[in-house]
């Protein structure tokens, strides 16, 4: 039992890290061609736990 749960935290930091570096590479190629100029703090938050979000719930759909 503590191995799998171990192995579900695992899955679940993996893709929170994966949808924020797929996040950031978003933004910073939006900013390269000129399409956002300035992104509000509030944007960046709601990414922020939008990345959260959708990285604990594919961990735990992985998992299972």
């Amino acid at each position: 039992m503590r191995g799998n749960s171990n192995n579900l935290a695992i899955m679940i930091v993996l893709n929170i890290v994966g949808v924020m570096l797929v996040l950031g590479a978003l933004i910073l190629i939006l900013r390269g061609i000129g399409l956002v100029k300035d992104i509000p703090e509030y944007v960046v938050w709601a990414l922020l736990l939008l990345s959260l979000g959708v990285g604990i719930l594919g961990g735990i759909r992985t998992a299972r």
